[in-house]
């Protein structure tokens, strides 16, 4: 089961009078990773080389280090943790002594890999997105109790007759939270799939 990061977090390491500092975050879109890397990046810095994952897209780069000693080390930090929807990047100010290619390698991805591992994770819960159209006397009732079924409210638009709700669901609590509306609504609504 693939996990992301609560919070963003940090870690500090100096290999060789070459410091390194790995910053890593959740994201939900390449837009708020290359965001996340924009504004961290440090201009003093030797190097800014970052990688990030987002379900089957990703990106990472080098930043002027040698081809395949930084980006592609801190990718496979990401994937060896079993991380998706995480952004990291990792600052390099060099020291004077040359780490050679392996020693790059393993210094941009043990230093991603060990923040990785310091960070406070989430286990991702595959979701399926739904929607149903409550009236206004059923719209407080279900709202209160979509916590019962792990439900994030992605999307709500009101109409005359109530209000369109997008919703993101575990899997496993679509027939509960049908049940619900039903019971609810006197079978009058249904849950439709996106």
């Amino acid at each position: 089961m693939p996990f992301t990061l609560s919070i963003p977090c940090e870690y500090r390491e100096e290999i060789k009078k070459s410091r390194f500092i790995a910053h890593a975050a959740p994201v939900t879109s390449a837009a708020e990773a290359q965001a996340f890397i924009a504004r961290l990046s440090e201009a003093s810095a030797s190097h800014n080389c970052w990688a990030w994952k987002v379900g089957n897209q990703y990106r990472f780069s080098d930043d002027g280090e040698p081809g395949g000693t930084a980006g592609r080390p801190i990718l496979a930090a990401i994937e060896g943790q079993d991380c998706d929807q995480v952004a990291v990047l990792v600052i390099r100010w060099y020291g004077g002594i040359q780490l050679g290619t392996g020693g790059l390698a393993r210094a941009y991805g043990g230093s991603a890999a060990k923040c990785l591992q310091a960070g406070q994770r989430t286990e991702l819960v595959a979701r399926s997105r739904v929607s149903c159209h409550p009236g206004f006397a059923e719209l407080p009732v279900l709202k209160a109790r979509l916590g019962e079924f792990e439900a994030l409210l992605e999307s709500e638009s009101f109409d005359a007759d109530g209000a369109e709700l997008v919703l993101a669901l575990p899997e496993g609590q679509t027939a509960g939270l049908e049940r619900l509306l039903r019971d609810i609504s006197r079978g009058r609504l249904e849950l439709k799939r996106l």
